[in-house]
């Protein structure tokens, strides 16, 4: 197994909520074996407030957090991806670019916090659940063993955990 920590891009169309909490979640969580970047198809150009309140409590540095295109991430110099994770369900369906690397995908839909209307304390709430669901599938992920697992089996993983309800914590021992 190399020491090189594994490279994930977290998608979604505009990079300003739930790819740059799961961003952090993984940078965090991962314990310095990924290394997490995250884009979008169609940037906002900024990145969500309440994202920031929210990776902020995990001490994550939220100064070099931006809204960027997946462009940056399908160029030759791009580091090559070793798992490419969609969080919303247009990113999903979009044609992505090939990526450097040919890295396992997955999709892992999420509600869009971003999209709530409301007072700042009814946009927290959904931003505080949605932020929950993410942190229980990167931590479900960063716990495989992904060492001894070979691509196919990987994948079954990165695709079941995807598919469970978002709420279902899922304890690791």
């Amino acid at each position: 197994m190399s020491d090189k920590p594994y490279a994930v891009l977290i998608l979604c169309t505009g990079n300003s909520a739930r790819s740059i909490m799961a961003e952090a979640l993984f940078n965090v969580l991962g314990k310095g074996r990924f290394r997490a970047y995250s884009a979008g198809s169609h940037p906002s150009g900024a990145v969500n407030p309440f994202a920031i309140e929210r990776c902020s409590t995990l001490g994550y540095d939220t100064a070099q957090m931006r809204s960027k295109s997946w462009d940056e991430f399908a160029t030759p110099g791009a580091p090559p991806m070793d798992f490419v994770i969609t969080v919303c369900d247009q990113a999903a369906g979009e044609v992505c670019p090939i990526w450097p690397g040919k890295p396992i995908t997955a999709h892992w839909g999420f509600e869009d916090p971003a999209a709530v209307h409301g007072t700042d304390d009814e946009k927290r709430k959904v931003f505080d659940k949605v932020y929950r669901q993410i942190m229980n599938r990167v931590n479900q992920f960063v716990n495989l063993p992904l060492h001894i697992l070979d691509h196919n089996a990987i994948q079954r993983e990165m695709r079941a955990i995807g598919e469970r309800p978002a709420e279902e914590a899922h304890e690791q021992h």
